[in-house]
């Protein structure tokens, strides 16, 4: 439009000019300030015309380094697979509810917020007293070791009345564990919430059909949680009092026909885990640990699933190492796709036993003590730190005198 205006502007000058000239000859002073103005309008028209030219140039680059910015990002996007973790974000409703006590609010709970926590539907905190920072739900329960059953059942009280019809599987954690809340999505999403079971690190004593390891963390459906505080807690035929918390849901969940669910992949490896990752991945040869392991599957490099859920006993420094490894490395030139979701179960219908099977990238663990010498490793309590050694001199007194 503004070129057109100057067209034609300079069309009137022209003819004006013509029609001067051949009308009173030579110019006049008129005519001479009449073409200076109109050489004015034009050469201002001419410049808003190059300028005009030049955004929209300036306007068309931008909108092809926009148009190859969105391309990245679009396959940022699909190779960090976000789409599907928000599906499942909005087709799995986990509530994570974590044990913990005054001490350690700040030194070890704070982290797991910052952590793996902010990824559950809803995250509660369970101590003995409160603390708006983290928040806690605070429980009129003593703290002490010969109170955790206790405090477990009455956290579950809470959950049941505040926060049942608000998610469909209720997570327990410690304040040492660590979470991948998304594998956790991933291996629960095929179950039917109105299914009456539960998962974790399944151990094999005292309980016909096993029970889960507390610090590895187990998850129960919206029916167990049913069962528990409506049919079992206020009936010690179901719920004994006892002391050892982990062993205590257990015998509780078998009472009320609960099924203790198998945790596994589809390759036969782990996926919640019972101590801190190197302690699976470096073979232990500890024999009480060996025969409490409800499932015979090796440890070492085949030890854990590539979609493993949950570990134990982490510091919180390795929390946000944890974090970044998972989250935030990337190799570059390898695109992981998401594995396909599997079809839905109906209520009551649980999956096969895996078949164990080797992993295709990892050595099998026969070859391990090719590659460690245990005797100096895990036979010898030297190699761990002294608090490590009082945490599994704790758990093997514990777990073999519990019952």
């Amino acid at each position: 439009m503004l070129a057109t205006f100057t067209r034609n502007l300079y069309k009137v000058f022209i003819r004006q000019s013509l029609s001067h000239h051949e009308r009173e000859g030579p110019p006049s002073k008129n005519c001479i300030l009449f073409t200076l103005t109109v050489g004015l309008i034009a050469g201002i028209c001419l410049a808003g015309l190059f300028e005009t030219l030049e955004t929209k140039h300036s306007c068309v680059s931008q909108r092809l380094v926009n148009s190859h910015d969105k391309s990245e990002i679009s396959f940022e996007a699909k190779d960090n697979n976000s789409t599907i973790a928000d599906k499942l974000k909005r087709e799995v409703r986990i509530l994570c509810w974590v044990l913990t006590n005054p001490k350690n609010h700040k030194e070890k709970a704070l982290h797991v917020k910052r952590t793996w926590g902010k990824r559950c539907n809803i995250l509660l905190f369970m101590s003995s007293e409160e603390d708006e920072e983290l928040p806690t739900v605070k429980l009129n329960v003593a703290e002490g070791r010969a109170n955790l059953w206790l405090k477990v059942k009455e956290a579950f009280k809470y959950v049941y009345k505040h926060h049942y019809n608000d998610a469909d599987w209720f997570f327990k954690a410690d304040d040492d564990t660590y979470a991948v809340v998304e594998n956790l999505r991933y291996m629960l999403y095929p179950y039917n919430p109105q299914t009456p079971i539960y998962f974790g690190f399944k151990l094999n004593q005292f309980i016909k059909q096993g029970y889960m390891s507390g610090g590895a963390g187990y998850v129960l459906s919206r029916e167990a949680l049913r069962r528990l505080i409506e049919e079992g807690i206020s009936d010690f035929e179901m719920c004994l009092p006892g002391i050892i918390e982990d062993v205590e849901i257990g015998r509780c969940m078998e009472n009320l026909k609960v099924i203790a669910g198998d945790s596994r992949d589809i390759t036969g490896r782990s996926r919640m885990l019972m101590f801190m990752p190197e302690h699976h991945l470096i073979k232990m040869d500890y024999d009480w640990y060996w025969s409490l392991k409800y499932y015979k599957n090796d440890d070492g490099l085949d030890c854990c699933s590539d979609l493993a859920i949950s570990w134990h006993y982490l510091d919180p420094y390795l929390m946000y190492i944890m974090d970044y490894l998972i989250y935030d490395l990337k190799i570059y030139g390898l695109l992981q796709m998401p594995q396909a979701l599997p079809a839905k179960l109906k209520v009551g219908e649980i999956l096969p036993e895996p078949i164990d099977q080797p992993a295709d990238t990892n050595e099998d663990s026969v070859d391990d003590e090719d590659r460690f010498d245990n005797a100096t490793m895990y036979k010898n309590d030297s190699y761990f730190s002294p608090i490590e050694v009082m945490k599994y001199k704790r758990i093997q007194k514990d777990l073999t005198l519990g019952a």
